[in-house]
């Protein structure tokens, strides 16, 4: 006796219980859908360090170009909190250096304005005259009234239209040794804002003109012809620091001459 086939028994909606259904095996999760870590999990990047920080601060170090390095500081420090980079603590010793180097320059040009950065030896004077009795190296503004002393100026381009830088420095030289000025008037400009140029030009041509002038060298029988008037005075730059000298003399602009034109008793 046979035993008949049994009849097929009809698949269910998800097929045989161990063969793959439609969406796969029973607690296996499909591939994560960015090919790598699982859903919802992302490796961390690693924080880059800025590059205008690190250039900034090797500039300082190296004292670049002057404003760069500052400026390209405070720029990487805004990139820094913008991005989320690393560098801040350079950008900010950048910024530092260089600040304290232009307050060192700062210095070094105000001393060098005011001579404090030439001979360091004492201006010996006569207690008589006033006269110095040595050549000494000094600032524009350290000169007197009846002071003579060379300058590495040439006199013939203070003439120029277009005017011209004068030194800072002097050389003080007693007026019996060859000098190519000599002072006979100094006096200060009002304070307050710089009041511009032409007004600083106007007021100097004023006051070393006319009495300060005459009394000075007087009826002098050695008062030549040849001798021009001259004078240092401020500018922008040095009136920030303060000066508000204008020295008054005269020279020969052929080149320096021997003994002072000024009057007995002026």
């Amino acid at each position: 006796m046979s035993i008949p086939p049994q009849p097929p028994s009809s698949p269910g909606p998800y097929g045989q219980p161990g063969q793959p259904g439609p969406y796969g095996q029973p607690g296996q999760p499909g591939p994560p859908p960015y090919g790598g870590a699982p859903q919802g999990w992302y490796p961390p990047q690693q924080q880059k360090t800025n590059v205008l920080a690190i250039v900034a601060f090797v500039m300082a170090l190296v004292c670049g170009i002057p404003l760069v390095p500052l400026i390209l500081g405070i720029v990487a420090l805004s990139q820094i909190k913008s991005r989320g980079e690393k560098g801040k603590g350079l950008a900010v010793a950048a910024i530092v250096i260089h600040s304290l180097v232009i307050v060192l320059w700062i210095v070094v040009v105000a001393l060098g304005l005011t001579g404090s950065l030439g001979d360091d030896a004492p201006k010996k004077r006569d207690t008589t005259t006033g006269q110095v009795t040595g050549p000494a190296s000094s600032g524009v503004t350290e000169i007197r009234k009846g002071d003579c002393f060379n300058t590495k100026d040439d006199l013939t381009e203070y003439g120029d239209e277009d005017g011209t830088q004068a030194a800072h420095s002097v050389t003080i030289v007693p007026c019996t040794q060859p000098h190519k000025g000599e002072a006979y008037a100094v006096f200060d400009l009002d304070g307050g804002a710089y009041p511009g140029n032409d007004k600083v030009i106007k007021s100097a041509e004023e006051k070393c003109s006319g009495t300060a002038l005459s009394s000075y060298v007087g009826d002098n029988p050695k008062l030549s012809e040849k001798l021009e008037v001259y004078y240092y005075y401020p500018q922008a730059a040095t009136w920030v620091l303060g000066d508000r000298e204008v020295t008054c003399f005269m020279g020969d602009p052929a080149g320096p001459t021997t003994g002072s034109v000024r009057a007995a008793g002026s």
